[in-house]
């Protein structure tokens, strides 16, 4: 079973605290991470390999895209790779860091008809893949992403958040 030290930062109060938190992303990362392992043969070091997740507002995450991506607007989740890899590839000590914006999830929450918590959960796991080098870029890209995406949530419980779309590129 691969082995993750996640590491916490809340830096808007909305979210709560770390120790809140960290049970929940716990759950679903190590999910993520054991589905990876398991299914998709995706290797792990022996070693515990580190990540951190930030939990943020919609003003910070803007700032953040706009500086990284040239895209001068909120986003729900960013993934910052340490190293790039594809996917099947050995991870480093490092994965990278996830970046959730507080109010584009309880936004998407609501249009989708899902709780937070279920929404959160899924950009978790949609994060954690970009930083194994899973993208959606291209059609086949998306439609593999996001199939993996529905498997990974579906050993959490929860439905396929594609149901009745198109893959998003």
């Amino acid at each position: 079973m691969p082995q993750l030290d996640i590491q916490i930062s809340v830096e808007d109060e909305r979210w709560g605290d770390e120790d809140t938190l960290l049970p929940v992303a716990e759950r679903v990362l190590n999910a993520s991470a054991g589905y990876l392992a398991r299914e998709e043969g995706q290797p792990f070091p022996s070693h515990p390999v580190e990540l951190s997740l930030v939990f943020t507002n919609d003003e910070d995450i803007r700032a953040i895209n706009a500086e990284w991506r040239g895209k001068d607007k909120p986003t729900n989740v960013l993934s910052f790779p340490a190293y790039p890899i594809e996917p099947g590839d050995m991870t480093g000590p490092m994965l990278g860091d996830i970046v959730i914006a507080r109010e584009t999830v309880e936004r998407e929450a609501l249009d989708l008809e899902k709780t937070f918590d279920e929404h959160l959960t899924h950009l978790m796991v949609h994060g954690f893949l970009h930083l194994f080098g899973y993208d959606h870029i291209e059609k086949d890209e998306a439609e593999e992403m996001e199939a993996l995406e529905t498997r990974i949530l579906a050993t959490l419980g929860l439905s396929d958040p594609y149901a009745g779309q198109d893959p998003i590129v």
